[in-house]
């Protein structure tokens, strides 16, 4: 444990001078003994080349070693490089088995992943009252990317009654937390005054978080504000320029319209 201890001192400098490679080499006592604390961190510094040259092998192989002891972490990390082909081939029957096994023991990341995989059959057969389990277990952890997912899933029915207002309330508890996505289906219910009162100018904020973040849809919707002077002064320059960032990323539809504006 004093190897592993003194490999996280040399890891954040704390005590010491940051030194990754001095980190690696205390982790890797530790983890040769057992460790499985030391084994994930060995294995996230080979993931990332911290001390060593970046290699995916090696981080799979400390990865599951310490997976194998139970560590959640550790099992996530397996799981993902599964998903990625990080070191293992791509499967996500495998993934879904790390990922289940992280999940179980409440780790959120896993539990929202466990989530997207149940949605989209990755590895599993299709099941969106499975997603949603998974979803809410690591939405109420305050996992963003499950808060958002599970909002989306009370907006279109899936795996739960349709129940827009519940949708604003899981998509506000991710927009709150700056996801882009979120932010940009908030705005979205507050135009149309699905699941809250409609409000044009609560649409623009919510668009417009969304659109700094680079979100096409929403740099688009903002755009139609301004042309329509929905929530905003109608202001044609502010409208083609919000158009021009969705259509650099290709939106079809800002294309049309910058075409029917002449630009």
């Amino acid at each position: 444990m004093a190897q592993y201890s003194l490999g996280i001192c040399y890891y954040v400098g704390k005590g010491v001078t940051q030194d990754y490679t001095q980190a690696v080499s205390w982790y890797r006592k530790a983890a040769d003994q057992g460790n499985a604390m030391a084994q994930y961190n060995l294995g996230v510094c080979y993931e990332n080349g911290n001390g060593v040259s970046q290699d995916y092998i090696q981080a799979a192989s400390w990865y599951r070693k310490a997976a194998e002891q139970g560590d959640a972490d550790a099992q996530l990390r397996l799981g993902l490089c599964y998903v990625n082909f990080h070191g293992v081939p791509q499967d996500y029957t495998q993934a879904v088995y790390w990922f289940r096994k992280a999940a179980e023991q409440g780790e959120a990341t896993a539990q929202s992943l466990l989530g997207v995989c149940y949605y989209f059959g990755n590895g599993v057969s299709k099941d969106y009252t499975q997603a949603v389990y998974w979803y809410r277990k690591a939405a109420e952890q305050g996992n963003s990317s499950a808060q958002y997912n599970l909002g989306a899933c009370y907006a279109n029915g899936a795996g739960v009654s349709q129940d827009y207002t519940q949708a604003v309330y899981w998509y506000r508890k991710a927009a709150d937390q700056g996801n882009a996505d979120a932010q940009y289906n908030l705005g979205v219910c507050y135009y149309y005054g699905d699941g809250v009162m409609q409000d044009y100018e609560e649409a623009v904020s919510w668009f417009r978080k969304a659109a700094w973040k680079g979100g096409a849809e929403a740099q688009f919707n903002l755009g139609v504000c301004y042309e329509n002077g929905d929530g905003v002064p109608m202001d044609f320059k502010q409208a083609v320029y919000w158009y021009r960032k969705a259509a650099e990323q290709g939106d079809v539809d800002a294309k049309r319209a910058l075409s029917r504006l002449g630009q």
